[in-house]
């Protein structure tokens, strides 16, 4: 009986964890005092926002396409932070190995706040497709986002801006290890990217690891969820994925004419 007890009370007292699948114990009263709000807006018909944040090659996208492989029943969709990087004039591409992709000004935050409020509002946005060759966002044609009942926002920094977390029912950090990230990360760069791995170190060094350090991980704090080992957790996606159904069974989501692909 003793013995129980005391199992009873660690439990408690350490925020058991499932398979590496954690709620941030820290964040429990927020959780609590934002459900009410959270359950009104969904009520309104607006769609249930995730965020999955983490450093650079942690496995935020393997994480977003397990997510949305389970909810193939869903209307859901990816939104990339990525997509919303500024544009880089002449003056910063002609010494573009000295611009920090990784920092906060890299990214317009606005745009991505303006599309993220018409997505909500059960409208269609145009989405930049970003190319890391000339480093525009008008080279390509924008992908066309259409409402849905789930919406992902990627990103490695989504979950600095309080104006973009204000917007998320959900927020999940997917942690990895800095040597894994970075293999991954030179892995990346030289096969996709054409770099080579003397320009991979040198760009990690100089701001990947300095801005992970001193942006990326402070926001760890704000996560509802924690996923160490990214993809490769599948009890956590698993249990997200669960709740995410959970919550939607919960309240009336839009209805759609199939035709014209348009809210009723």
């Amino acid at each position: 009986m003793a013995s129980k007890l005391a199992v009873d009370a660690i439990e408690t007292s350490t925020k058991v964890h499932f398979s590496g699948f954690h709620l941030d114990s820290a964040r429990s009263n927020h959780i609590a005092a934002s459900a009410e709000e959270q359950e009104e807006e969904q009520q309104h018909g607006q769609p249930f926002v995730i965020g999955v944040a983490g450093g650079a090659a942690s496995g935020k996208t393997t994480v977003c396409d397990m997510i949305m492989q389970q909810l193939h029943d869903q209307r859901a969709v990816v939104v990339n932070q990525d997509s919303f990087y500024h544009n880089v004039n002449e003056k910063e591409l002609a010494r573009v190995h000295d611009y920090n992709f990784d920092h906060p000004d890299a990214f317009d935050t606005e745009q991505l706040l303006c599309s993220m409020e018409k997505l909500r509002k059960g409208q269609a946005v145009d989405i930049p497709n970003y190319d890391f060759k000339s480093y525009k966002n008008n080279v390509f044609p924008p992908r066309r986002v259409n409402p849905s009942d789930v919406i992902i926002l990627e990103g490695i920094l989504i979950f600095h801006d309080p104006r973009v977390r204000d917007l998320m029912n959900m927020k999940i950090f997917v942690d990895a290890d800095a040597d894994v990230r970075l293999a991954r990360r030179i892995k990346r760069d030289t096969v996709e990217k054409g770099r080579d791995i003397a320009t991979v170190l040198d760009q990690y060094s100089k701001f990947v690891k300095p801005a992970f350090e001193d942006f990326i991980l402070p926001t760890k704090k704000y996560a509802d969820i924690i996923i160490p080992r990214g993809g490769d957790n599948h009890v956590a996606i698993d249990l997200i994925v669960q709740h995410i159904r959970t919550k939607l069974g919960q309240h009336d989501l839009y209805t759609w004419d199939a035709h014209s692909n348009q809210r009723l």
